[in-house]
């Protein structure tokens, strides 16, 4: 997962929102988002090389993703960096509890950016890196956004896309998802002067600077596409959109939608909490 937009507590009916984008080598085997066979409440895709998952939501509301650290020269780990995400949506552990314990083996990971959200609980949301000195930052009501860096950190695309989701909010409610789609799906390359210096070069930054990568030459790019919306009465909207190489352009490779209802303890704590603004 290479962007991602989310928004939390900053809706009157939207109590969580997520735009992302999952970037990766097209011969990397995944299974598109399902219900997973051995927990049938987690919800999300999976990495069939590592066993992992990029992002997942559990009906209790307990949701993660990861993105990794775009670094020069990055380190593998002998652990997945997908694994984060999915022992904490199966899991039941504090949120802050599970990420001083990831962050007591942060150096068995290559370097990841990791949101925790359990919406029943009374500290939300979490922001956990293994390459940020800030290390767990809670990230509080309202929209945020981050890549390969630091949550928030001024990137054109993480600028862009958290503007967009801003915007959508504002909205009519049924134009939340096409808005946040067409938000996802752009292709267009900022000016250099804004792209971060991340040490990849300059011809790299302009190749990863979309919202939407692609770059069949080198097999890799944006390969899924998923808009969350959890309302304040428990009713969630998951959808997933693959993506594949085909020309001069990336390709649908398909959709999965799926709505259900989270467990009456969170659907009470939603309720309890009231949007900013």
């Amino acid at each position: 997962m290479c962007l991602i937009a989310f928004a939390l507590d900053a809706h009157e009916t939207f109590a969580f929102v997520v735009a992302a984008n999952r970037d990766e080598y097209y011969a990397r085997e995944t299974a598109p988002a399902a219900w997973w066979d051995e927990k049938h409440t987690v919800f999300g895709g999976r990495d069939l090389r590592a066993g992992g998952t990029w992002l997942a939501i559990d009906r209790r509301g307990r949701f993660a993703a990861v993105t990794n650290v775009r670094e020069p020269d990055p380190v593998s780990g002998p652990r997945s960096r997908g694994a984060l995400v999915a022992r904490f949506v199966e899991g039941s552990e504090p949120a802050r509890d599970y990420a001083e314990r990831v962050l007591g083996q942060a150096d068995q990971y290559a370097g990841f950016n990791l949101l925790l959200v359990d919406l029943a609980a009374d500290e939300p949301a979490l922001f956990v890196s293994n390459r940020d000195a800030r290390r767990i930052v809670a990230p509080g009501s309202g929209v945020h956004a981050w890549s390969n860096g630091k949550l928030d950190a001024p990137w054109p695309k993480v600028l862009r896309l958290r503007e967009q989701l801003g915007d959508a909010l504002h909205a009519p409610p049924r134009h939340l998802g096409p808005t946040l789609f067409d938000a996802l799906a752009d292709r267009s390359i900022p000016d250099d002067g804004p792209l971060p210096d991340t040490g990849v070069g300059a011809v790299r930054e302009r190749l990863l600077a979309p919202a939407m990568i692609f770059a069949p030459d080198l097999g890799y790019g944006t390969r899924a596409s998923t808009v969350l919306a959890v309302r304040r009465d428990g009713r969630v909207v998951f959808v997933e959109r693959s993506w594949a190489p085909a020309g001069e352009v990336p390709r649908h490779a398909g959709e999965r939608r799926v709505r259900f209802g989270l467990a009456p303890a969170t659907v009470q704590a939603l309720g309890r909490r009231k949007p900013i603004g």
